[in-house]
């Protein structure tokens, strides 16, 4: 059993999650696939020791609990046990491989004489040690796919930003964007926003030569990239209608807030069809497809040496970077207030990280091309899966998970951090005023939402309890009026030996 697949959600750096039954190896298939589990009765267990491989091949499952149940939504997952090199811990090597590199730096390297050279260079060098340290010894989070060494990189990769973040906001507005050209010379220059809106006209008789020339005016770059993102925001969320209500929602902040940036000033059609049903509605599509092969696939694995067959070996390396295991998630927002707020939260925050997607680039003053908008998107792409799991899983079973993931945690620092930096870098945007039509739209939507949650979770649950108590007391009540207790202790039923019971009362 590979030692980095063996581990609690929350645990230290390589600390196992699955409690091992041990069960006879199946047969290898000619073209090097295992064949498929058989699911047992639901069953999961937390609290493995990890560390040293496994000599036997298991049947386990996705997560497991102290309590020995497992959610009907994880799969079963068959591992022979294979612990290679790739998976071994190689603490000692990365250390000795940056001691020699600073070492090497230090003692064979003539240090330039320039400052901003030096400065950028030094900066880098710790963001890299510190990146060294937290692959090696940061703890493991709920993936192991292709490898839990890149997930913890990830990890890092969050804190630095987050630090970087928090130094642009206990800036000066001209010191922030001013540093920026440290990253890059040719930002800190203002850029105007592009302005979507303009004719709107789906055909236009005015224009002989291409008459449809406005749809193919709006079929940039950022037409795949719609469909690209919403197809993994669909395999983070899991769930067809938090993802639909996401993307309706945002195409309503963007009505709403077009008279703040231009960029959101965009055609009718361009919204509904070309976003919401043509790239929104195919990606979410496309990605539910996947969620479903996901979902009925067989987790089984076996080691790369094990495999007889070169297409066998081929396919076990191609799978490598697919899940280990898969849970389904079952959001369930109306079953509880605590999950209907988490839901809710969720909504939020995917939300509020899309604005800020376009309100740093207006205030920071970087063009929507270049290559910080799209690393930034590469962050939450990686980020934003682990994030998910750790959210579901802290809301899903509180019991164990006590408190919110590491990962889900950044994420939500650094979504407030990037607004605090929008507040602080033009409040003037931010407070213009919304046209009245469209806060009585917000105000009406937000109150039928508290009138509904008020409702459900409160009013409709003291209703359920008072019938519920009413009907208990007509049932005792009906009980008692119509069942006695003879001698024995057996109830008798009044009508049927009222005669006895005249009797007694004579004698």
């Amino acid at each position: 059993m590979r030692r980095s697949e063996r581990r609690g959600h929350g645990g230290g750096s390589g600390k196992a999650a699955l409690e091992e039954e041990e069960q006879p190896p199946p047969p290898s298939e000619p073209n090097g696939a295992s064949p498929p589990v058989t699911e047992v009765s639901p069953g999961r267990c937390r609290g493995a020791t990890p560390g040293a491989a496994a000599t036997a091949p298991t049947t386990t499952t996705a997560s497991t609990t102290t309590h020995g149940s497992r959610r009907s939504t994880e799969s079963e997952v068959y591992d022979d046990g294979t612990n290679t090199f790739f998976w071994q811990a190689h603490t000692l090597t990365v250390l000795f491989i940056l001691t020699c590199t600073l070492g090497y730096v230090t003692l064979l390297e003539e240090t330039p004489q320039d400052t901003a050279y030096n400065t950028k260079r030094g900066i880098v060098a710790s963001i890299l040690v510190f990146l060294c340290f937290g692959v090696t010894q940061a703890k493991d989070g709920p993936f192991s796919r292709p490898h839990p060494a890149y997930w913890r990189f990830w990890l890092c990769v969050s804190v630095v930003y987050e630090l970087f973040l928090i130094f642009i906001l206990f800036q000066t507005v001209h010191d922030g964007r001013q540093f920026m050209k440290f990253i890059d010379p040719n930002l800190g220059v203002p850029l105007p926003e592009r302005d979507y809106g303009g004719n709107c006209l789906i055909y236009d008789p005015d224009n002989g030569t291409d008459p449809f020339h406005n749809i193919w005016d709006k079929l940039d770059g950022f037409v795949p990239a719609h469909f690209l993102g919403w197809y993994i925001k669909t395999l983070m969320i899991r769930d067809w209608w938090m993802c639909m209500i996401i993307s309706v929602m945002f195409e309503f902040l963007e009505y709403s807030l077009e008279h703040q940036l231009p960029n959101f000033s965009e055609c009718w059609w361009d919204h509904w069809i070309m976003d919401v049903v043509v790239c929104n509605g195919l990606g979410i599509y496309c990605g539910m497809k996947t969620l479903g092969w996901l979902s009925l696939k067989t987790y089984s694995w076996q080691g790369l040496w094990n495999i007889p067959t070169y297409k066998g070996k081929m396919k076990r390396i191609a799978f490598q970077f697919t899940p280990y295991s898969w849970v389904k998630f079952e959001w369930k927002p109306a079953s509880s207030l605590r999950r209907w707020l988490a839901v809710c939260g969720i909504i939020f925050i995917f939300l509020l990280a899309e604005l800020n997607t376009f309100y740093l680039k207006f205030v920071l003053w970087m063009p929507p091309e270049h290559y910080l908008v799209l690393l930034r998107l590469v962050f939450y792409v990686n980020v934003g899966g682990v994030a998910m799991r750790e959210i579901y899983d802290f809301m899903d079973d509180p019991k164990f998970y006590k408190k919110l993931g590491q990962q889900a945690w950044l994420v939500a620092a650094i979504t407030a951090t990037e607004f605090l930096i929008v507040v602080k870098y033009d409040p003037y945007t931010l407070t213009l005023s919304l046209p009245f039509y469209i806060t009585q739209c917000w105000i009406l939507g937000v109150t039928l939402v508290l009138i509904w949650t008020v409702w459900r979770f409160f009013i409709r649950n003291i209703t359920l309890r008072y019938k519920e108590i009413r009907r208990q007391k007509q049932e005792h009540k009906y009980g008692k009026d119509n069942c006695l207790s003879n001698g024995d202790g057996h109830p008798v039923l009044a009508d049927e030996h009222s005669g006895n019971k005249l009797r007694e009362k004579e004698l």
